[in-house]
């Protein structure tokens, strides 16, 4: 791929600064993630996605979604999210239900199991987040990184329609 500047159209490369913020953003996010995965492997045998999909599902009314509303939460798109709820059911922790309403919709039901699961998995998780993040930041930097990523998100999830948004694939 041609990095270069095309001479006929200008292009705003990022400055040096925004080169190094964009990178310590990439590296801490990878870094971060990693942590976080090994983690609950470690304790729960799960990755990550999962534990979030678990979460979600408890945080919901009678701890359960339909799949298309889980994969919006998730921000995930419908096929990677058929696929972790395919490996959920398997270890026993989420159950599928048709929707009456809708013969094609389907409901992800989190089973008593993994709410067991994600019961004891919790407070190892909690403490390595607290640990790789809220614990380096004061509560000032806190709060801007929570705005930060809260206008970020808003960025690049348009309400318009026709919208590329993952769980929309």
């Amino acid at each position: 791929m041609n990095t270069a500047p095309d001479s006929a159209a200008p292009h705003r490369w990022l400055t040096p600064e925004e080169q190094r913020v964009w990178r310590a953003y990439l590296h801490a996010t990878t870094l971060l993630e990693d942590h976080l995965d090994r983690q609950l492997q470690r304790d729960a045998g799960m990755p990550h996605i999962y534990y979030g999909l678990l979460v979600t599902l408890a945080e919901a009314p009678k701890r359960r979604l339909r799949m298309t509303e889980l994969a919006m939460k998730a921000k995930i798109t419908r096929s990677r999210l058929s696929h972790a709820v395919a490996r959920l059911e398997k270890n026993g922790w989420v159950r599928r239900e048709n929707c009456p309403s809708d013969k094609r919709g389907q409901f992800a039901v989190l089973t008593e199991e993994g709410a067991a699961v994600l019961g004891r998995t919790a407070p190892g998780h909690v403490t390595a987040v607290r640990q790789a993040l809220f614990d380096r930041l004061s509560p000032e930097q806190q709060k801007a990184l929570g705005e930060i990523m809260e206008i970020v998100t808003e960025g690049l999830q348009p309400d318009e329609e026709g919208a590329d948004l993952p769980w929309l694939r």
